[in-house]
């Protein structure tokens, strides 16, 4: 066989396999016949019906400005090409079908973000999204959780494994997270100046916990700071300047994009801050409309002039930006100018004024002649008759609410900042915990927009505190007698010590207290141990008595008082246990009669989480306990300290410590004798006292975590 035509043929054979094998080739045996979009209950199913099933599960990604969802299916065909479909949903607004290649491209845009899934059935690609929103359900204060369950239930939640910082074109900044689970719950929004992602029920681990300093990559993003706020993960973005962001996710990782906003430089900006492009003007008595043309051929805007707009104008300006210069000619001419797009009209400032004055009288009319709406609304955690105070304006009273009647909306209609019109009225049920209103539509929403906002569960705090009494006490006494007796002159001279029985017989008078009596002191009513020698010579006519006395005590004690309370969040806890001390006090009437006073163990502490899942403590504790007692009564030795401290949740911090100490050396001794070296201890007593107590407050609040249910 000719080797050349069997290399021919071979290549002939291969490259049919590989047409074969082409993508557009499985194109053309699978294609999107139609969509749709069906609300079944709390979900939003979206189906795609397909010739024949596709192999593999198709990718998909989403973004959270603006929400969308994106499907690719690969090695699929849509006939029309590209189209669009508008469904005006409650989650789904709409969907955008376009082919590229050999791949389909389906995109749905949503009113906000929401948790999906994919699904094959056979033919049919199926994206079920959940209408309602993430829903938290409160757990029950638990003040020891079984650390078996609380290592499981971590272990079945999804997890961030790492966070990475990369400068993308344009100077743009690029934060890629990676998680464990695609199914974790997003929220990005901006609080101030800062971009605050929450990954919903996900942990983060303790290493990752810090700040990363990324403003060496020259991006808008100078810092992240990563911390982990009631069991969710939270990491906050630190841009600077102005910016913009764009987020989306791909399987696990998810990407926010941040990238600096270039001005325009033919923005007319209010204010003093001109960037526009420069230009020079130099004019003798030019009519103010041909000056106004010339600002629009030399900016491309459409210049509308009202027939008011009349005079001459003489300037010369060099080199300025042409808003500003188009601001200094309208405020010599007393005029204004408003923009709506590219078209700038321009009037005398009082006809503009009347004219927007005329608007708002001819919508403040248009509310007055809008028929009247009621509607019901259901509160599931904020009182009824709370809420009808803050709709008209009304400062709370603080009182319960259950149980009265029914409050109608007339009263604090006049309340400047009532959320409700004039022609507004509302009424609160507290039995049923429900409020009717009526008013236009536009308000209504205004009141559902309001609700949505303050009806949510509040967070609850578990504070902890832990009063540590501490004492240590010492203390040592030593003292001494002396006696002495001796026969003089047939008397007897000195004097006897009391445990020894003098053996002399003489007829004298003997004085049995000892010639020097310095002995230890008794501590807390224990006498001190003695020991005593006597000193006789052979006809018993002479002996010398000494006694010495001692005592030490030694004490250590410690008090441990543990109060804790659960509240919610801005909402003052009180908890106290004690005795109530019963004393005389006169009356006016010159009576008297029995009172009491309390010597009691009390927390009292108002928490504040911050949005950083920090705990904000306004605190008061006192530790009481009975003194001495008095002839009136028994006095009340008080411990107390009222501070405000800021502490992370589950940290422990030492708010308030009382250290005290009391050094006492006491002597007592014959002047001369008792200062003679070794010998002088025969001639005086020492007591020395060393007490030290202490007393510490800590704290420690524990955010309680709610269940977030991701479907």
């Amino acid at each position: 066989m000719n080797t050349t035509r069997w290399y021919r043929a071979l290549a002939g054979a291969a490259a049919m396999v590989l047409v074969l094998a082409t993508p557009a080739a499985w194109a053309q045996t699978n294609q999107i016949k139609q969509v749709d979009a069906n609300v079944i209950g709390e979900q939003t199913v979206f189906t795609m019906d397909l010739q024949a099933p596709p192999r593999e599960k198709p990718a998909d990604f989403t973004t959270q400005n603006p929400a969308r969802i994106a499907i690719d299916l690969m090695d699929t065909g849509f006939a029309p090409g590209r189209a669009q479909y508008d469904y005006a949903g409650k989650v789904l607004k709409g969907a955008n079908v376009m082919q590229i290649g050999t791949r389909t491209r389906v995109v749905l845009d949503l009113v906000r973000s929401a948790p999906y899934r994919t699904e094959i059935r056979g033919n049919q690609l199926l994206v079920v999204i959940e209408n309602s929103s993430q829903a938290t359900k409160p757990v029950a204060p638990t003040f020891a959780p079984s650390a078996t369950a609380a290592a499981a239930a971590a272990a079945t939640r999804p997890s961030v494994r790492n966070i990475d910082f990369r400068r993308g074109t344009d100077n743009a900044g690029r934060v890629v997270v990676d998680l464990s689970s695609r199914d974790s719950g997003i929220n990005i929004q901006q609080q101030g100046q800062n971009l605050v992602v929450d990954f919903i029920g996900t942990t983060l681990p303790t290493d990752l916990r810090r700040r990363f300093d990324v403003s060496d990559f020259g991006s808008p993003v100078q810092a992240m700071r990563a911390t982990d706020t009631t069991g969710n993960a939270r990491l906050t973005i630190e841009p600077r300047g102005n910016w913009e962001y764009s987020s989306y996710q791909t399987d696990t990782q998810f990407v926010v994009e941040v990238r600096p906003v270039k001005e325009d430089p033919n923005k007319l900006i209010a204010g003093q801050g001109f960037r526009g492009e420069r230009m020079s003007l130099n004019f003798q008595n030019i009519d103010i409309r041909s000056l106004l043309q010339v600002f629009a051929d030399f900016t491309g805007l459409n210049i509308i002039t009202s027939e008011s707009v009349q005079g001459n104008l003489t300037l010369r300006l060099k080199d300025v930006p042409w808003d500003q210069a188009l601001q200094i000619v309208l405020d010599a001419k007393g005029l204004a100018s408003r923009r709506n797009g590219n078209v700038l009209w321009v009037a005398p400032k009082n006809e503009l004024a009347e004219k927007e004055k005329a608007e708002l009288e001819a919508r403040a009319q248009i509310v007055e002649l809008e028929p009247i709406r009621s509607q019901v609304f259901q509160l599931n955690y904020q009182r009824a008759d709370d809420v009808r105070r803050m709709l008209l304006g009304i400062a709370p009273t603080g009182g319960a609410g259950g149980g009265a009647a029914p409050a109608v909306g007339g009263v604090g209609g006049a309340a400047a900042n009532r959320i409700l019109s004039k022609r507004g009225s509302l009424t609160a049920d507290p039995r049923t915990n429900q409020l009717f209103v009526s008013d236009i539509g536009s308000k209504l929403e205004e009141v559902q927009q309001f609700l949505t906002k303050i009806d949510i569960p509040v967070r609850q705090v578990i504070i902890e505190a832990r009063i540590v009494e501490a004492s240590d006490t010492f203390s040592r006494n030593l003292g001494v007698k002396l006696g002495f007796a001796s026969p003089r002159s047939g008397a007897g001279y000195g004097n006897t010590y009391t445990n020894v029985v003098s053996p002399v017989t003489q007829d004298g008078q003997w004085d049995n207290g000892p010639a020097l009596s310095l002995p230890a002191a008794a501590i807390n009513t224990i006498n001190p141990a003695s020991v005593a020698v006597s000193l006789f010579n052979a006809g018993a006519g002479r002996f010398l008595a000494l006694e010495l006395s001692a005592l030490e005590a030694d004490g250590k004690g410690k008090i441990i008082s543990s109060p804790r309370v659960v509240t919610a969040n801005n909402v003052k806890a009180l908890i106290e246990q004690g005795t109530e001390f019963p004393y005389q006090q006169s009356t006016s009437s010159g009576a008297t009669a029995v009172s009491f006073k309390k010597a009691n163990l009390k927390l009292e502490v108002t928490p504040q989480i911050t949005p950083e899942g920090n705990v904000m403590l306004e605190v008061d504790v006192n530790k009481d306990s009975p003194g001495i007692q008095t002839p009136v009564g028994f006095a009340i030795d008080t411990k107390h300290v009222q501070t405000q401290v800021l502490v992370e949740n589950g940290g422990t911090v030492v708010i308030g410590g009382i250290y005290q100490q009391t050094l006492k050396n006491n002597s007592n001794k014959v002047p001369f004798l008792g200062d003679i070296p070794v010998l002088g201890y025969l001639f005086r007593d020492n007591s020395k006292q060393d007490d030290r107590t202490e007393l510490l407050v800590f704290l420690t609040p524990r955010i309680l975590n709610d269940n977030v249910s991701l479907k």
